[in-house]
């Protein structure tokens, strides 16, 4: 019995100190002050730039398979008819994904109902308003979007990835 309750004394001691421990990070927390950042800058990696398209080859809210920033990387750009952070061309509106799932690699389908990439394997869906931030399956980031540029000529050049694109133990062509 005698030894029984030097567990719960132990027990009961680590317990306080790790509560004052939680509470003296979380007063430190709150006194430091919050400098926001946005995420999508810090992960851009940025590749040579290429060409993927015309302005006047895109047809709204249908997805046109590209590839970039090599051959062995698909993609689509769409024209997606509403201004999205991150929209590129006259309208603010084109936008640039890969097409692999970054879960476990299944080539994905773009849904024109929702404006969706979605994924056939474990059903992961990616919102292409959104930047292609997932909002339901298995993957753990979202979907790899390019950084577009387009000219006065109307020609759509990407250059840059805000994601790791998957199979790839780094972005480095």
């Amino acid at each position: 019995m005698d030894r029984c309750d030097r567990l719960v004394d132990v027990g009961r001691r680590q317990f306080l100190r790790g509560g004052a421990l939680a509470a003296a990070a979380t007063a430190t927390a709150v006194a430091l002050p919050a400098t926001p950042v946005k995420a999508a800058a810090l992960a851009r990696v940025d590749y040579p730039s290429n060409r993927l398209a015309n302005v006047a080859d895109l047809k709204s809210n249908e997805p046109l398979d590209v590839a970039y920033p090599d051959e062995n990387a698909p993609g689509v750009l769409i024209k997606l008819g509403t201004r999205v952070e991150g929209g590129a061309g006259p309208d603010g509106d084109i936008v640039g994904f890969s097409t692999i799932c970054p879960h476990k690699g299944f080539p994905l389908n773009y849904v024109a109902a929702d404006r969706t990439m979605n994924c056939p394997g474990h059903y992961s869906r990616f919102d292409c308003e959104a930047g292609g931030q997932q909002i339901w399956g298995q993957a753990t980031q979202n979907l790899p979007q390019y950084a577009l540029r387009v000219d006065e000529k109307g020609d759509i050049y990407a250059e840059g990835v805000d994601e790791l694109l998957y199979g790839r133990l780094s972005n480095v062509l």
